[in-house]
C-alpha cells in the first residue's frame, strides 16, 4: 500500500481509494487527483486494499478490474457485500466493458475505459462522493433516531428549519418558563411538547395532554377543574381535574383557542395563583405544573376577533416555537417517508421495497397540506398496497398529485416518457452492435448518463462491444 496524504491534512477532503497493480498507472493517477483536492490512498493488491474498508468508509473506490491474486470483479463483490452503497468505479480495458457492465448491475457505480480523460474521472468521482455523504449522513441520522432520549428519536429530521427547532427545544427545555407552540394542524405539536418535557427536570412525572378542541363546552370546567361530590347533577363521587393530576409534571394544553373565554379567565388565574378550585368547593387546591400551549391558529388575531384573552396569550407564550410545514422542510420528506415506511412493513409484518430516486422527487413536489400527519399514513398505505412501487404511486396519489405543485400532473407520462427513452436506446444499441461509444455519439449525451438509463430501463446488451 503506498499512502499519498497525511491524515491530519485531509480528514475535510473527499477520500478516493485507487486500486490498481500498475504502478505508473496508480502514481500518476494519484497525483492527478491530489491536485484536484481529493485524499489519496492507493494500493497495489486488492486484498489489502479489502481488509482496510468497512461500512464507515465515507470516500469511494476506484479499482482496475484485471488484477492478478484478486480481480477488480471478484473485489467489487466481496466490498458491496460489507456495504452495499459504497460507490465503486471500475477501470476497464475495450475488452473488458461487458463485464463491468454487469458488475454495474450487481451494484457498482459506474466505469470508465482506458485510456480516459482525467477531468472525466473526476467529474465521476465528485458525483459519487456526493451520493456517498448523503448516505453516510442518513446513516448518522439514523443512529441519532435511534438513540434512546435523543430529541432526533422524536422529532425526525435534518432540514435547517428542524435544526433550529432541535437547538430551540434544547435551549428551553431545562428551563420552567411557559411555552406556546405553533404550527399547521398534522405538524406534531404534541410531539415537540413532549420533547420538551423529556429535556427538562419534569421528565420522570407525569405529561399530561389536553385537547380542548374534544372537551365538551357544557363539563370543560370540571374536567380541567374537578369537582366535588354533588356538585351537580350525575357527581356521584369526588374527580381530580386534569390540571390537578399533572401536578409535578407538565400540562400540554392542545388547540387552546378553542377553549371557551369563561374557562379562559379561570385558567388564568389558575396560572397567576398557582391553586385550583375544584367546581363545587371553595377550598383552593395547591398546583405546580409546567404549561406548555399549542394552537393552530394565529392568537394575536383571535385576541383581536374577541375570541382570546390578550392577558391569557401574554402568560402563556413566555417562548413560542413555531414549527415549519412540511412543504417548508422538504430535504425532511424522503428521510420522513423511508422511516415511516420501514417501521409499517415491520409493524405489518409486510416486505418494505425502498421507492425509487425518480419518485422520491416526485414525493418532494408535493406540498403535503397534512404536513407529516399526511405523510406518515400515505408511507404506511404504501406499505399495504401490491404492485410495484410506480404502480403504488398510482394509487395512492390517484394518478397524480395535486395540480398545483410543480410535479407531474400524472404519473402515466412518466411511463411513457420511460417507454419512449428504452425504445430510441434499444434501437440505437442494435443499429451499432451494442458499441456504447456509436451511441453516446448518436444520441448525444455522456456515457455516464446512458449507462444510468441502460441499467434503469434494465437494457441489457448482449452483443460484444
Amino acid at each position: 500500500m503506498t499512502t499519498n496524504s497525511q491524515t491530519n491534512e485531509t480528514d475535510h477532503k473527499a477520500h478516493i481509494i485507487i486500486v490498481d497493480d500498475d504502478e505508473a498507472m496508480r502514481i500518476a493517477l494519484s497525483q492527478w487527483l491530489e491536485l484536484s483536492d481529493f485524499a489519496v490512498t492507493a494500493y497495489e493488491d486488492a486484498r489489502e486494499a479489502l481488509r482496510d474498508i468497512n461500512p464507515d468508509f465515507a470516500g469511494v473506490i476506484l479499482t482496475d478490474v484485471k488484477m492478478p491474486r484478486l480481480d477488480g470483479i471478484t473485489f467489487t463483490r466481496s466490498v458491496l457485500a460489507a456495504d452495499p452503497d459504497i460507490p465503486i468505479i471500475l477501470m476497464t480495458g475495450h475488452g473488458d466493458v461487458p463485464m463491468a457492465v454487469e458488475a454495474m448491475k450487481s451494484g457498482a457505480y459506474d466505469f470508465v475505459e482506458k485510456p480516459f480523460e482525467p477531468t472525466d474521472i473526476v467529474e465521476s468521482l465528485e458525483r459519487a462522493i456526493e451520493k456517498r455523504r448523503l448516505v453516510i449522513e442518513n446513516r448518522n441520522l439514523r443512529r441519532q433516531i435511534a438513540h434512546r432520549g435523543s430529541l432526533d428519536s422524536r422529532l425526525i429530521g435534518n432540514s435547517l428549519p428542524m435544526r433550529a427547532l432541535k437547538d430551540e427545544i434544547a435551549n428551553i427545555a431545562p428551563t420552567e418558563v411557559p411555552v406556546l407552540i405553533s404550527g399547521e394542524t398534522g405538524t406534531g405539536k404534541e410531539l415537540v411538547a413532549r420533547a420538551i418535557h423529556d429535556l427538562s427536570d419534569r421528565r420522570n412525572d407525569k405529561f399530561v395532554a389536553v385537547n380542548c378542541a374534544a372537551i365538551p363546552e357544557g363539563t370543560a370546567e370540571s374536567e380541567l377543574f374537578g369537582h366535588e361530590k354533588g356538585a351537580f347533577t350525575g357527581a356521584a363521587g369526588q374527580r381530580v381535574g386534569w390540571i390537578e393530576h399533572a401536578i409535578g409534571g407538565t400540562l400540554f394544553l392542545d388547540e387552546i383557542s378553542s377553549m371557551p373565554l369563561a374557562l379562559q379567565a379561570k385558567m388564568l388565574r389558575v396560572i397567576e395563583q398557582r391553586e385550583v378550585v375544584r367546581v363545587g368547593s371553595n377550598a383552593p387546591v395547591k398546583v405546580d405544573f409546567r404549561l406548555i400551549c399549542a394552537t393552530n391558529e394565529d392568537l394575536s388575531e383571535a385576541v383581536t376577533a374577541r375570541h382570546f384573552r390578550e392577558d391569557l396569550l401574554f402568560r402563556i407564550n413566555t417562548f413560542e416555537l413555531a414549527i415549519a410545514p412540511l412543504r417548508d422542510r422538504k430535504d425532511d420528506v424522503a428521510l420522513l417517508f423511508d422511516i415511516f415506511a420501514e417501521r409499517a412493513a415491520e409493524r405489518f409484518e409486510r416486505p418494505y421495497e425502498r421507492v425509487t430516486p425518480a419518485l422520491t422527487a416526485q414525493i418532494k413536489t408535493h406540498d403535503w397540506p397534512g404536513n407529516v400527519r399526511e405523510l406518515k399514513n400515505m408511507a404506511e398505505r404504501y406499505v399495504l398496497l401490491v404492485g410495484s412501487p410506480e404502480e403504488r404511486f398510482k394509487r395512492l396519489f390517484k394518478g397524480g398529485f395535486d395540480t398545483t405543485t410543480s410535479g407531474p400532473a400524472d404519473l402515466a407520462l412518466a411511463d411513457q416518457v420511460r417507454g419512449f427513452e428504452e425504445r430510441v436506446i434499444r434501437d440505437a444499441l442494435d443499429r451499432h452492435d451494442g458499441n456504447v461509444k456509436s451511441v453516446m455519439e448518436e444520441l448525444d449525451i455522456p456515457r455516464r448518463t446512458l449507462n444510468e438509463k441502460m441499467k434503469k430501463l434494465n437494457i441489457r446488451r448482449d452483443k460484444p462491444v
